[in-house]
This record gives C-alpha cells, structure tokens and sequence, in this order.
C-alpha cells in the first residue's frame, strides 16, 4: 500500500489567549470504557525521591519560545512523561521495536532504553524486536529482547534488529501484529518511516485494536520539523571533524593544497554547517539550500583562486545534496531512486573535486594539489557519543511513558528543551532545512569568509519562502528546529 496522509482529523484542543494545543490520540478515542491501572512507578524505590514525579495532566511545551507581551501563546504540545494512572496492566503488555531506513549513531541506544524502561520501570516482560524494518513484520522475523541482551549493545554502532528500506505493508503489517497478539508498537525511523507509522495507527484504529502506535524520529541530517534536533546529529558532526581535519592537514602539507570533504545532507545542510561552524579549519561550506555557481566572477572557482593566493591551502566541505543546479544534464539525467523514495544522487564530492581539477588544469593559472574524503558511512556507523546517549535515553523512555499511558499515534521528540509528544501529521508533513537568510547561515559566512553565493533576485525568493516560515516575536525565523537561531 502507498504511503499518504492519515484520514482522521487532527485533534485541536484551544483555550484563553490563543492557546492551541495539537494533542495526539488516546487509545480512549475510539475504544470506550477502557481499564487503567496505578502507575507501578510510585512503588518503585528508584522514584521514591522524586517530587512531583509524575506528569500534570495539563501540561504542555509551547512550540514558540519567544513571544511578546500581547501576542497569542500559540500551539503547544502534550509533556512527554509518566502519568499516575496507566491503560495497561504490566502482564497484559507485548511489545515490539522496530528500526527502518539507514543507520544513525544511537539507534542501539533507544533500541536498549525502550527495553529497559518498559522491563525495569513497567515491568513488562514481553518485547520482540521486529529484523529487518517494516518487511520483518511479514517475513515473520523477530528477537525477543530483554535487558540481558540489550545491555551493551549501545557500545555499537548500527542496529541489532537490522534495517531495510521500503517494504510497507499496511495491511500485512497490522495483520501479524494482531496475530501476534502484539498491542505497543515502537517504530524508530525518519519521514518515511513515520508517514508508515501513521498508516499503521489508521489502520489499528479502523480495526478497533487495543494497540499502541508510537515514534521515535531518526534522521542523521536532521531534517526532521517541530523537534529541536534528532537523536545522532551531536555524534555526526563531531565525527565529521575528524574527515575535516584530516582535510586540512593534507591541504597544508602542500602547495596549493585542496582538501574536499562530503559530508550528509540529501536535502538539508545541518551537519555541513554545524561541522563547519564546529571545526574552524573550513573555507567554504556548500549545502542544498544555498544555491552556487562554479564559473564568472563570485563564483567558485575565483574563490578558490583567490583563497589560495592568500592562504596556500583551502579547505571545502560540501552536503551530498549540494550543488544539484549545476550539475551537467548527464549527471543528473535520470531521476532513481531508492527503496524509500529517495532520489538517488550522483557524488557531489566527486563531481566537484573533477570540476576544479578541470579548472585549474586548463586555466594554467597554477598548480593545484586535491583531496578527496567521503566519511560518510564512517560517520554514520559509530556508536553515538554521551550526549547523543542521553538524549536517546529521554527519547526512550518519554515514549514508554506515553504509550503506557495510552497516547497512540504520535512521535516522541524535543520541543524547547522538554520531551513531547507530537502528533504524526506535523513530524511528516515536510522537511526541516537551513534557512539561508537567518542568523545561522550569517553566522557560518562571517566564520568562513566565503561568498554567499546569493544575488539580489536569489534573496528576493528565498525571503518569500521565509515569510511561510513561522517567525518568534523577534522577528527571527522560527524554522521547528531550536538548532537554528
């Protein structure tokens, strides 16, 4: 079955001074005089000290940190936590996990808290993960997890469930988690993978099922909207340093030295810019929203030209999704894609890397020496760093929280700070991207020095599609991502 929009209205609750709060579902939508249960958790001696422990039922996070005095308090999202009366009685719960789409730092992570918390906070005895994506769930595949087995796998990269691209199923998905008698579903992917996960959820509500749906979202190039960032961004620029300075060592260490490295970012520069930002070495950093050009004066090739007059070396950073405008009509002539629904792109790396070779050789304006790094699958394939651990851990086990609880169809992320629950329709319904006329991208252009690449006509219609963006009371772009400021 394809992959579309759910066909249940979004569930809007509004209160005094413009408050909006866009709820996620609750199994009690659709099924009537259900159980709850007291919250193990107040017998648990780990939350003994905790004051307050559990989660008003009230409390929301406001999408928009900064207002002014008379505006509206704007939309909000549920608090992510543990709530004092619960929708499943421990024994009755049998869960499963499931990874799709490519690798991130922290999958295993998330992977081993969801266990974990469900084991050690809930008691829950009973939780399969799903090998191999959405395909395992009619291949019939499955690991049953416990804390046992799970307990070192966040010291690897990769996942233990393994992954795989495409392979939805609505129909045969939802069958086998009936038949398995399977009701908490944990689904751990991007876009496409929640846009499935929202499938899901219509179906299990159509067929009237006691069954939890519930996301965790992952995407290494963070271009995922509302949430401050994704879990394995921090790990992938921090790695990303290392292909950099690797880089600028080689470009040093000779006459003319050109260090090139391709780093993600299909359709948003988040690692380029922040890895940019981050290491201090980088001369010129190319992502898919800022559009350049390689010929003619501003151009590429004059500013390497004249960067290497001044310096003797340059180093440039470049977004795999980088540079599509320019590319020659046989390198882009025919639009593949994936399994996902991704469009397959040629190597901007490469591609770039000729294009200068090409330049200077015929040019003759000097002699060039050029590196080329794709740390790609490097990056994405470590174990995610402590910051990253943490941040999975909230993740984790905020979306425990949640589905005890009985909240269904929505996805489990940061919003200013506080964990959340944020229904499917607003995490798919685009991609999150740098905004070339905020503060950010001025920020990496002062650092680096480099050419905006901009014009005046190109200014004019990326500040038309800003004025769609959200702004904070500021003026400042409010872009769903607290990453951009």
């Amino acid at each position: 079955m394809g992959l579309g929009a759910g066909d249940h209205q979004p569930k809007i609750l509004t209160g005094e001074a413009g408050y909006v709060l866009e709820d996620v579902p609750h199994l009690s939508d659709y099924i009537p005089d259900l159980p709850t249960y007291t919250n193990p958790l107040q017998d648990n001696p780990a939350y003994s000290v905790v004051k307050q422990y559990f989660v008003h039922v009230d409390d929301s996070v406001p999408q928009k940190i900064v207002v002014h005095k008379n505006t509206p308090r704007g939309v909000h999202f549920r608090r992510a936590g543990p709530r004092q009366r619960i929708y499943f009685d421990s024994d009755e719960v049998h869960a499963c996990i499931v990874t799709c789409g490519g690798l991130c730092p922290g999958l295993n992570t998330v992977i081993r808290e969801i266990v974990c918390g469900l084991y050690h906070m809930y008691g829950v005895k009973k939780v399969l993960g799903v090998d191999g994506g959405y395909k395992g769930f009619y291949a019939r595949n499955t690991i049953p997890l416990t804390p046992k087995v799970v307990n070192d796998i966040h010291k690897r990269g990769g996942t233990i469930l393994h992954t795989s691209r495409g392979g939805h199923d609505t129909t045969k998905i939802v069958d086998s988690i009936q038949d398995r008698g399977i009701n908490q579903v944990y689904i751990i992917g991007g876009d496409g993978t929640q846009r499935g996960a929202s499938l899901i959820f219509e179906e299990v509500r159509r067929r009237g099922l006691k069954v939890v749906v519930a996301g965790i979202p992952k995407t290494i190039d963070n271009d995922i909207p509302v949430i401050d960032k994704s879990f394995g961004f921090d790990t992938a620029v921090e790695e990303a340093q290392r292909a950099i300075n690797a880089a600028h060592v080689e470009a040093e260490s000779i006459e003319n030295g050109i260090g090139v490295v391709k780093l993600m970012g299909r359709y948003s520069g988040f690692i380029a810019m922040y890895a940019t930002l981050a290491s201090r070495d980088v001369d010129c950093c190319l992502i898919p929203e800022s559009p350049f050009y390689l010929e003619g004066a501003g151009g590429l090739f004059e500013y390497i030209e004249n960067r290497l007059k001044e310096n003797g070396h340059m180093v440039i950073v470049v977004a795999e999704g980088a540079g599509e405008a320019v590319f020659d009509g046989s390198v882009n002539s025919e639009a593949k894609q994936d399994a996902s629904g991704n469009k397959l792109l040629p190597d901007v790396g490469m591609w770039l890397s000729e294009k200068i070779k090409e330049h200077f050789s015929r040019e003759r304006k000097m002699v060039i020496n050029l590196k080329y790094i794709d740390p790609t699958y490097m990056i994405r394939a470590i174990p995610s760093n402590g910051s990253d651990n943490v941040y999975c851990t909230l993740l984790a086990q905020s979306v425990v929280h949640g589905a005890m609880a009985g909240y269904t169809g929505f996805t489990s992320g940061l919003v200013n700070g506080r964990q959340t629950y944020i229904p499917f329709y607003r995490i798919t319904e685009r991609q999150n991207k740098v905004v070339i006329t905020d503060r950010m991208w001025a920020r990496l252009l002062s650092s680096t020095n480099q050419p905006s690449f901009l014009g005046a006509k190109d200014a004019a219609v990326d500040k038309t599609k800003e004025d769609s963006v959200p702004k904070t009371a500021e003026g400042e772009i409010c872009s769903d991502n607290n990453l951009v400021k």
